[in-house]
């Protein structure tokens, strides 16, 4: 920091910028990886200032900040693997496909609970592989639209954002709050969110019902796509399946939910007891044990990368001085009066920017930054955070560019992308803002 300091507040804020400029560039013109980015742009921005001294001690302090962070993300995903590899979810497909039956609203709200039931893992990619295979022979069974499949999908997947998710992950990391602290009082902001995602399901569907009755010839035959076994979900006896574990796994996998919610212990320690009694509760064969680990630790170890890298960008960016200084000179261009409204800002454009920025670049090159401004006014960071995840990449990336999964879900429920962005997009930021009345209604974010 003594370099650092010998420097003008000016010349590092303009160092500042010009660092998350040519980061957030080199991101979204896919020119380097954001491991990569987030790497490399902050040691040369550091080396070019005349920083190059401290940036060792930098990302190393940022990495073990980090580190708890890393380790929650990993063993969460080794463990809702493995119990999803145990056949947890199968039964919660299944008995979801018997409830919804031919009734067009019962489905729309039938996709979108075993939405939110898939996405308890985090992985927007996976709730998509499975919601929409399992449910897309109803809907053309029926002749409905299948836009209405893809929508109700990503709204439950959106709005059910949690301490393991990639945006939580990222806000902890880029303003240093542990996940629960910024998770748990949001509970109520997320079950007005689901309320409204059941309802616009319910609606939907009752748009479809009185669509296809105005239709000459009602489209037969939904019931025969859960009675024959239409579609990817009918599938002989998995060998990986333990049928015989599963309410251990759900019990479990329940205990887990709740002691995070509760904050009773470190949220690393809970995934990693839980991820290795579960491995070896349901695979007690050390070679069955080691083809359990191999077959998700590429996307574990891919995040992982990804959040090691952050560390090293905020430890930089933080221990040169430069967010400070970039939030200082950003206080003077903020009117007075809107200083304490920057969270209800950042919450009601979070949801739109999603289409702008990529996950990476957002939380660790934006969020930071008006975190810093924010805090000049006397709002804390996590309410930054909180307004964040109201929509930046939560209910927002199932129609981002920026994220594979919104490409997975239209091209699983085979619409074209643009057809499903307009069809979506006014409700997922209506859940958006829905869940911010509802921030605002409880004081988690101010005006």
């Amino acid at each position: 920091m003594l370099a650092a300091a010998a420097l003008p507040t000016a010349a590092l804020a303009l160092g500042a910028l010009a660092i998350i400029g040519v980061m957030l560039a080199a991101i979204l013109t896919n020119r380097l990886s954001p491991l990569a980015a987030m790497i490399l742009v902050p040691v040369i921005g550091a080396a070019t200032l005349g920083l190059g001294a401290g940036v060792p001690g930098w990302i190393l302090a940022g990495v073990t900040k980090i580190a708890p962070v890393a380790g929650m993300f990993v063993f969460a995903i080794l463990f809702f693997g493995v119990v999803s590899d145990a056949g947890l979810l199968a039964p919660l497909v299944g008995g979801v496909l018997r409830l919804v039956g031919r009734k067009p609203s019962r489905i729309t709200m039938g996709t979108a609970l075993l939405a939110l039931l898939i996405h308890l893992d985090g992985s927007g990619a996976v709730c998509f592989l499975i919601t929409v295979p399992a449910m897309l022979p109803l809907y053309d069974q029926l002749g409905m639209d299948r836009r209405v499949l893809a929508c109700c999908a990503s709204l439950a997947a959106g709005v059910n954002f949690l301490p393991w998710t990639g945006p939580t992950l990222r806000a902890s990391a880029a303003l240093h709050i542990p996940t629960v602290q910024i998770f748990t009082p949001m509970l109520p902001v997320q079950l007005v969110g689901l309320v409204f995602v059941f309802g616009a399901a319910w609606w939907l569907g009752r748009r479809e019902e009185r669509r296809l009755a105005a239709l000459p010839l009602a489209q037969d035959g939904a019931a025969h796509a859960v009675a024959t076994g239409m579609g990817p979900t009918a599938t002989g006896a998995d060998p990986l399946h333990r049928p015989r574990l599963f309410w251990f796994n759900l019990v479990i996998t329940l205990a887990v939910i709740g002691l995070m919610v509760g904050g009773v212990a470190e949220p690393a320690v809970i995934f990693m007891v839980a991820f290795a009694l579960v491995l070896t509760i349901n695979y007690p064969n050390a070679e069955e044990q080691r083809a359990r680990i191999e077959a998700h630790a590429r996307p574990a170890m891919m995040m992982a990368g990804v959040l090691f890298a952050a560390g090293a960008f905020t430890g930089i960016m933080n221990g040169a001085g430069l967010i400070h200084a970039l939030a200082q000179s950003s206080v003077a261009l903020v009117p007075p009066g809107m200083g304490r409204s920057l969270p209800l800002l950042v919450a009601v454009t979070s949801m739109p920017l999603s289409v702008v920025f990529d996950p990476d670049s957002f939380y660790f090159g934006v969020l930071p930054v008006v975190a810093q401004v924010a805090g000049h006014f006397g709002v804390p960071p996590v309410q930054v955070a909180q307004a964040a995840l109201l929509g930046m990449h939560t209910v927002g990336f199932p129609i981002s560019p920026l994220t594979p999964a919104t490409f997975l879900v239209a091209g699983l429920s085979r619409i074209d992308l643009g057809a499903h962005q307009r069809f979506a997009f006014p409700w997922l930021l209506g859940a958006t803002l829905v869940m911010t009345l509802a921030a605002l209604a409880i004081g988690l974010i101010g005006l």
